[in-house]
């Protein structure tokens, strides 16, 4: 199955707590079918201080982005902004991903 979310794609949650919000893709973790969107699904993450650290590594209460299923993400399209599937097509040898919607290449 060939990856059809990537870094840096401007996606939007369809499912979840997060419903609606859209957002840029940090990093994607293939092996587990999981995104991790910025500024969305924020976890709190009770930090112990380190020995010899300051500052922001310090310790306190860290709110970082959690992972969210690639089945509640679409990719939004490029040319309206709405979500859209996403197909692949292959010219000269190369693939290419391509939104449903409208037939715009993203890559």
């Amino acid at each position: 199955m060939p990856a059809r979310i990537k870094s840096d794609d401007e996606v939007i949650v369809i499912g979840g707590k997060d419903r609606g919000k859209r957002g840029k893709v940090l990093r994607v973790d293939p092996k587990k079918d999981r995104v991790y969107v910025e500024g969305l699904n924020i976890v709190k993450r009770h930090q112990r201080p380190k020995q010899g650290m300051t500052g922001e590594q310090g310790g306190g209460v860290i709110e970082k982005e959690g992972p969210i299923h690639v089945s509640n993400v679409m990719l939004a399209d490029p040319k309206d902004g709405k979500p859209t599937r996403i197909g692949i097509e292959v010219h000269a040898g190369r693939r290419y991903r391509v939104a449903k919607r409208s037939g715009t290449r993203i890559d």
